[in-house]
């Protein structure tokens, strides 16, 4: 390489610091080194490298939106053992995964006991959101509703809901295990109207519909937010035993 083209090598690579273009950048040496193999024109050249540019910006993209999403765990739907379970329709699970139910802004509530994968199919589901360039917030229903609390306290609480009603996908994690009062059920209320019929939500319960009042204060608060919550939407009952304790079990047998 010549003197002159080590002066304009140094010169791009400052130009494409100066306008934050990181992928051009840190692999500009390797695409040259590819186009001179390709014996590549100028024009794809430069379109090698606006693609190149465009991929990591994409996926840069994606990880900024799990990390807001705040998952438990990074799990996804191909991860899944559908095979434990033949209560699981994994052809209805797939077709979730399309995320036709977005587009729709429908919901999907799964009921089933602890451990049968409810959670982790949530979990995929929301991957695939932050995928396709959806924002996605994870919360575990206790949680969510004692920070939702919080905001009352402080007369933030209209300003963060209208925060979560522009969240494309809101995953409300163990609902079972909460109990409201009054308070805590106004507040859940108001979170399920701003998102009817313009937002999605995945809801995760081990608790059957009639039994919606162990949540709430009564029948007619749970008939309240299931009119709007099932109107709708999706319903994926699992049942079966536990995957994790089914799996420890096969480990002492192993030994």
């Amino acid at each position: 390489m010549s003197l002159n083209e080590k002066i304009a090598d140094n010169e791009i690579r400052r130009l494409l610091k100066q306008f934050k273009l990181p992928d051009m950048h840190d692999r500009f040496d390797e695409e040259i080194n590819r186009a001179v193999e390709e014996n590549l024109g100028h024009r794809a050249f430069l379109q090698r490298l606006l693609e190149v540019e465009e991929q990591g910006k994409k996926e840069r993209l994606k990880q900024k939106r799990i990390k807001e999403a705040h998952f438990d765990e990074h799990k996804v739907i191909e991860g899944f053992d559908f095979g434990f379970d033949d209560n699981i329709s994994q052809s209805k699970i797939l077709d979730l995964a399309t995320l036709s139910f977005l587009e729709k802004k429908e919901n999907v509530i799964f009921i089933g006991p602890p451990g049968v994968g409810k959670s982790h199919i949530s979990t995929g589901l929301g991957m695939k959101a932050c995928e396709a360039g959806r924002s996605v917030l994870f919360a575990n229903a206790i949680e969510l509703m004692d920070y939702l609390s919080e905001c009352l306290e402080k007369g933030t609480l209209r300003h963060r809901l209208n925060k979560l009603a522009k969240v494309d996908l809101l995953i409300i994690d163990d609902l079972g295990y909460l109990k409201m009062g009054k308070e805590k059920e106004s507040i859940f209320f108001q979170l399920i109207r701003q998102r009817y019929e313009k937002k999605s939500l995945i809801i995760t319960t081990n608790l059957p519909f009639n039994r919606w009042d162990e949540v709430f204060t009564n029948e007619l608060a749970a008939a309240a937010v299931l009119d709007r919550l099932l109107h709708h939407a999706h319903v994926i009952s699992i049942s079966g035993d536990s995957y994790r304790v089914n799996k420890k079990l096969e480990e002492v047998l192993d030994d």
